[in-house]
């Protein structure tokens, strides 16, 4: 059962943060299709007997490294990311990236540890009850864009919090498996309804068409994230 809250605390953050105003779109895919894209060491998870790919755009805020005062943070940027949920042998749970856009090009650094980041022009922005994301890579493609309207908050479900709940990171480099810690306050989650999704980021991962239409969920987001040091936890044959 995967958690709702953190299975661990970070007590030394490499980078603290806070994210806000996410949205949550979850497609469901034959397992198959989706392993094929994650590295060998690392096995795709499956609920209902899909396996599942979200994408989440939200906006990075307060960002700084330990012991920097949020007054002299990083501004405000936005992000999206294409993921899907996968386990270690052992058993560890954890995100594995098919892609990360950033409109903050400092974040690409983390390509050092294999978080396969890209620059490029987002946006993220508010109307009345609608929020809309828009962002497109420095290359031009692929694209998306994402409006929602949120609804009330809602009281997770086990399918839920198996969508959005997730405690570590994966990533490859080198030939190994490094694993990023996370820890942060529950997501409070709402419904959301979905008025325009245009998005070519799945197919520029090598995802076919998804089984279903997606699973939404938005969430106003959660402060005082603590991101700890990526450190090495498998060599790859």
């Amino acid at each position: 059962m995967v958690a709702y809250g953190a299975e661990q605390r970070v007590r030394n953050p490499a980078l603290r943060a806070d994210w806000l105003n996410q949205t949550f779109v979850h497609w469901p895919f034959r397992p198959a299709h989706v392993q094929a894209l994650v590295p060998e060491g690392l096995i795709v998870e499956e609920y209902e007997g899909a396996a599942w790919v979200g994408l989440t755009p939200f906006v990075m805020a307060n960002v700084r490294p330990p012991g920097i005062p949020a007054a002299v943070s990083l501004p405000a940027f936005a992000e999206t990311n294409l993921r899907t949920y996968v386990r270690r042998p052992d058993g560890l749970d954890g995100l594995w990236f098919l892609s990360i856009d950033v409109a903050c090009p400092l974040m690409v650094g983390a390509r050092a540890v294999g978080a396969p980041y890209s620059p490029g022009r987002l946006s993220v922005s508010r109307s009345g009850d609608v929020i809309s994301y828009v962002g497109s890579r420095w290359s031009g493609t692929p694209s998306y864009r994402v409006v929602v309207r949120p609804g009330e908050p809602i009281t997770p479900t086990d399918r839920d919090v198996w969508l959005t709940s997730r405690w570590r990171a994966y990533t490859r480099r080198f030939g190994t498996i490094w694993e990023t810690p996370v820890e942060h306050e529950p997501w409070p989650l709402s419904d959301a309804t979905v008025d325009v999704l245009e998005e070519t980021l799945t197919t520029a991962a090598g995802l076919p068409p998804p089984l279903t239409e997606p699973v939404v969920h938005f969430s106003q987001g959660v402060r005082h994230v603590r991101l700890g040091a990526s450190r090495l936890c498998a060599r790859l044959p």
